[in-house]
């Protein structure tokens, strides 16, 4: 590295997406509100227009403006991708990526632990529209191949998996897809690019709902996706076409919660790993759902591929009535319920694999907490922990006593 070089991902985020000189001095790259873009010439408008797909370039508010640009340049870069496109929801980024390549009469291979909205596009959407979707067991690796087709345009992938956080083997279905010609992506908001950089392991595009670790706050709704250079225009003329766009607040918010990323990732990742190690000593947990702990079945592949976990993670509960874990979870005191994690705040959520599974089972009979690890002191989340399963325990003990 020579003397002055940016390389490092903390320094990369403290200085990536802004030009003082360009903006009177000022540290951050200002909002631009706009709309209308004037020209100075009929030929420059027209030339715009030719150029929209082009990154960097607008012909109009929608299609970006130097707040839009700072906030793709950031993420491209920590991606190691050619280019991002920003957009007003990580849904919406789902979206654009899947229908960017997908036709009626194409087929779609998607993970069976895929989060659940983008699970419905596949259903719902994509179905309407003439294309096919294989749900596939997220642990399946290269066997992958024998699930492509002729007429497979995109092998999607999430990892961890929603819910349940199965950690995927990136490489081996990057290598099968490429193999057959077919376009990868990949959900990397859990990881983030500092913790994981899928186009480092044959990943064609990233996506992240940056509405979580990147803006930080649970204050902005925002989507990216990042991608190579072959993948670029294809996905911008498709967001464009789509009418969809990033609002100039939220990229704002965006390019501020990333300056931060690196600490607060250290910080969730902190607690999440000591609430899990807490949790698993407690005799009403079967097991935690987090790769960073040796116990899990993916560990190993987690502990090849990523550089850290984040503070998302699930816990598994052993048999025991849903209204006794409600009563735990109802009575939290610093963690709130809700289902946007990535912010500062810790939260808690029921969830229920069971329903949404096609291709594979769920056979835990008690039932799944989803836990997100903000960034308070873990000693005061642990004893709201231990507060929620006296709340638990004594629930059972009323139960058992009204049966008995």
């Amino acid at each position: 590295m020579s003397k002055g070089e940016k390389r490092r991902p903390e320094t990369l985020l403290a200085h990536l997406g802004r030009d003082p000189s360009a903006h009177f001095g000022t540290v951050n790259t200002p909002v631009y509100h706009a709309s209308t873009l004037i020209r100075e010439s009929v030929d420059a408008h027209e030339e715009a227009g030719r150029n929209r797909w082009v990154k960097g370039k607008s012909s109009y508010g929608r299609s970006g403006t130097p707040t839009t640009f700072a906030f793709e340049e950031t993420v491209a870069a920590l991606e190691g991708a050619y280019g991002a496109i920003a957009l007003s929801s990580g849904l919406q980024a789902i979206a654009v990526s899947l229908m960017a390549f997908a036709k009626a009469g194409s087929h779609v291979l998607v993970p069976d632990s895929i989060y659940y909205p983008g699970r419905k596009i596949c259903e719902d959407l994509l179905r309407e529209n003439g294309v096919e979707t294989t749900f596939y067991d997220p642990r399946i690796g290269g066997g992958i191949a024998a699930l492509i087709r002729n007429n497979t345009v995109m092998v999607y992938l999430e990892s961890p998996g929603s819910l349940t956080f199965e950690v995927q083997d990136v490489p081996a279905i990057a290598e099968a897809a490429r193999a057959a010609g077919v376009v990868t992506a990949i959900d990397n908001t859990w990881a983030t690019p500092l913790f994981f950089r899928p186009l480092d392991h044959g990943i064609d595009i990233a996506l992240h709902a940056a509405t979580k670790y990147m803006v930080g706050h649970s204050d902005a709704m925002l989507g990216v996706i990042a991608t190579r250079e072959e993948h670029y225009e294809r996905l911008r003329r498709t967001s464009q076409q789509l009418g969809c766009a990033a609002a100039p607040d939220d990229l704002y918010l965006g390019l501020r919660g990333l300056r931060t990323l690196a600490v607060r990732l250290d910080r969730h990742q902190e607690n999440a790993l000591r609430l899990a190690a807490w949790l698993r000593q407690r005799p009403e947990v079967d097991r935690i759902l987090y790769p960073a702990l040796p116990e899990s079945p993916d560990h190993a592949i987690w502990k090849r591929d990523y550089r850290g976990a984040s503070g998302l993670f699930g816990v598994v509960m052993k048999p025991c009535a849903r209204s006794s874990v409600v009563a735990m979870i109802d009575g939290m005191e610093y963690f709130g319920i809700g289902a946007s994690w990535g912010g500062y705040e810790s939260l808690m959520l029921l969830t229920d694999p069971r329903p949404i599974r096609t291709a594979t089972v769920w056979t835990d009979p008690g039932p799944v907490v989803r836990i997100h690890a903000g960034l308070e002191h873990s000693d005061d989340l642990i004893a709201d922990l231990e507060a929620g399963l006296d709340r638990l325990n004594a629930a059972e003990d009323t139960l058992a006593a009204r049966a008995g």
